[in-house]
């Protein structure tokens, strides 16, 4: 079992790696979006499940939850395809696989251990423009996500080390301002690179073993924390509701209906009474959704540390093809809107 003070040395060092790749990003990106607003975030996430093991603290708060699901789609690729190597970096902007909306741009890397995955970095930052019918992808009248800008699917960006410039080009192509694209991406890669680096170092420092005992201890602790104090609130099944007043094409009010239940030390959260999937570009992801409810939960439970191990003992139930669970090719360009309700 880890010592305590080993335990809190290594939850230093990991979270200092995921805020030295925030501010990495935040000095090198050139639209200030990212530079001034910090529309971006970083973190380390399971090998296996995706999960979140430690956060930047600068970044976008709403990105962290959802960038679980972004890392979940790779792991899932990566084991389709079959050709994950070290080297590799993924890059995509795919809002219904992972993502937010479409000016959000993911890369993703494995950390790679004696030829096995240690875990993955992840860098998401707000990009200036990627095409679409208006400038700066805010399109209040989209029905689509074509009339947002373009959409990438999960593709490799690096391979094995070597970056593929067709990708880049694509990228470039489709944007009004290419040379601000292109010093974003290559932001988001350098603070990849230097999350390695810190990442190598300190598994070289500390052995795998440690620091995997340590990462694991660290959600343990999320969980049993987050579920003592669901089990001091009272039983029983609260609901709340809201409204959007429109989705900027039809006239007509958009709810948002919560019932969470407490059971125990045990929280579902069911936003099944909520209004179906809109024309205008007020929906979101799934994704998107439930990193919602991971950041309410994170407001309200301050002490929880902040990683997967805070959702562990929390259901959330979202009808698919909703308002908050849409399918292509719906419009989520205006995916804040519905976020903050």
């Amino acid at each position: 079992m880890i010592d305590p003070v080993t335990l809190a040395v290594l939850k230093g060092r990991l979270e200092q790696i995921a805020d030295e790749m925030d501010a990495t990003l935040f000095r090198s990106a050139f639209n200030p979006i990212i530079a001034e607003a910090h529309d971006a975030s970083h973190g380390l996430y399971h090998a296996e499940t995706g999960d979140t093991l430690v956060q930047g603290k600068s970044g976008l708060p709403i990105f962290v939850g959802a960038m679980s699901f972004a890392v979940k789609a790779v792991i899932e690729k990566a084991a389709k395809d079959g050709d994950l190597a070290e080297g590799d970096v993924y890059i995509f902007n795919d809002p219904y696989d992972g993502g937010t909306h479409l000016s959000d741009f993911r890369l993703v890397r494995p950390v790679f251990r004696n030829g096995v995955v240690f875990c993955y970095l992840a860098s998401v930052g707000h990009w200036h423009d990627v095409g679409g019918n208006v400038p700066g992808n805010y399109n209040p009248v989209a029905t689509e996500c074509f009339q947002e800008g373009m959409l990438i699917p999960l593709v490799k960006l690096f391979v094995k080390g070597e970056m593929r410039q067709d990708i880049v080009d694509i990228l470039s192509a489709n944007s009004r301002l290419p040379g601000s694209l292109y010093g974003d991406l290559n932001g988001q890669i350098n603070a990849l690179d230097l999350g390695l680096r810190r990442m190598m170092a300190l598994l070289d420092e500390y052995s795998d073993e440690t620091v995997s005992e340590a990462l694991a201890e660290l959600r343990n602790r999320a969980a049993t924390l987050m579920a003592a104090n669901i089990a001091e609130l009272p039983d029983g099944t609260y609901s709340a509701e809201d409204f959007l007043d429109n989705d900027g094409i039809v006239d007509v009010p958009l709810k948002i209906a919560l019932d969470l239940t407490i059971k125990g030390d045990r929280m579902v959260l069911d936003f099944s009474r909520s209004a179906k999937a809109c024309a205008g570009p007020v929906n979101i992801a799934l994704s998107t959704a439930v990193a919602s409810v991971y950041v309410a939960i994170k407001h309200v439970f301050t002490d929880v540390p902040a990683n997967g191990g805070v959702l562990e003992p929390i259901e959330t139930i979202i009808p698919d093809d909703s308002l908050l669970s849409v399918r292509a090719p719906k419009p989520v360009g205006g995916y804040t809107e519905t976020i903050l309700r």
